[in-house]
C-alpha cells in the first residue's frame, strides 16, 4: 500500500496545514511531471506517468480531512475503517434534525409537484424560501461542527510527533487511534448530511 504522506514528504499526522500541503504538491508536481521526460523511452515515460498519477492521488486524499484520516488509520491499523456504524450520541441530535428537516422538505416538494394552480404555486413560494433558509442554517451548524473537528485534529498532532515508531507495541495507545476513528466517522456523517441538505436546497431553488 502506498504511503501518501511519504509521497508528499509529510510526516504521518491527523492535521496538515492546507497551504503547506498545496505548496509541496505543486513543487513535486513540477519535478515529476511526465513532460520532463517526454523525449525518453516508453518505459521511462510509463514510470513517470505512474508516479505523477500516484502523486495526484496522494494530493486528493490528504487535502480532504475524512480521506486523510481514513488513509492514516489504514496505514496504522492495516485496514481502512468502515464509513459508518451506529450513530454516536454526540451525532444523534444532528442526525434527527437533518432527517426531520429533509423529510419536511421532501413532503413540500411532493406537494408542490402536485400543484397545478399558478396561484397556489405562488403561495408556496414563500414556504419554499423559508425551508431553504432553515436548511442553510442547519448546513451552517454542520460546517461549524466540522471546524470543531479540524481543531481537534490539530490538538492530536502533538501525540504523533512523540509516539513510538510504526510497529511498536505501544504506538496505537499513544496515538489515541480509537478517538481518531471516531472523528473519522463523524466527518463521514457530516459529509453525508451536508450532501443531503444541499440536494434539497437545489430542488427547492426550481
Amino acid at each position: 500500500m502506498l504511503d501518501y504522506f511519504a509521497l508528499l514528504e509529510e510526516p504521518r499526522r491527523p492535521w496538515i496545514d492546507p497551504d503547506t500541503l498545496k505548496r509541496k504538491f505543486f513543487a513535486l508536481s513540477a519535478d515529476l511531471h511526465p513532460d520532463r521526460v517526454h523525449a525518453s523511452g516508453e518505459t521511462e515515460l510509463a514510470a513517470a506517468n505512474r508516479n505523477f498519477a500516484d502523486l495526484n492521488a496522494a494530493w486528493q486524499c490528504l487535502r480532504e480531512p475524512k480521506e486523510r484520516l481514513g488513509h492514516l488509520l489504514e496505514l496504522e491499523l492495516g485496514a481502512r475503517p468502515k464509513d459508518t456504524q451506529d450513530v454516536t450520541p454526540a451525532a444523534m441530535e444532528l442526525f434527527f434534525e437533518v432527517g426531520q428537516l429533509c423529510r419536511e422538505a421532501d413532503g413540500f416538494l411532493s406537494a408542490k409537484a402536485r400543484t397545478a394552480s399558478p396561484l397556489l404555486q405562488a403561495q408556496m413560494f414563500g414556504q419554499g424560501m423559508a425551508l431553504s433558509e432553515r436548511l442553510a442554517a442547519l448546513r451552517q451548524r454542520i460546517q461549524g461542527r466540522r471546524e470543531e473537528l479540524l481543531g481537534a485534529l490539530q490538538d492530536l498532532n502533538a501525540a504523533w510527533g512523540s509516539a513510538p515508531p510504526p510497529g511498536s507495541p505501544g504506538r496505537a495507545g499513544a496515538l489515541a487511534l480509537d478517538r481518531l476513528e471516531g472523528i473519522y466517522r463523524m466527518f463521514s456523517y457530516l459529509a453525508r448530511w451536508s450532501g443531503q441538505i444541499q440536494e434539497r436546497v437545489v430542488q427547492l431553488s426550481f
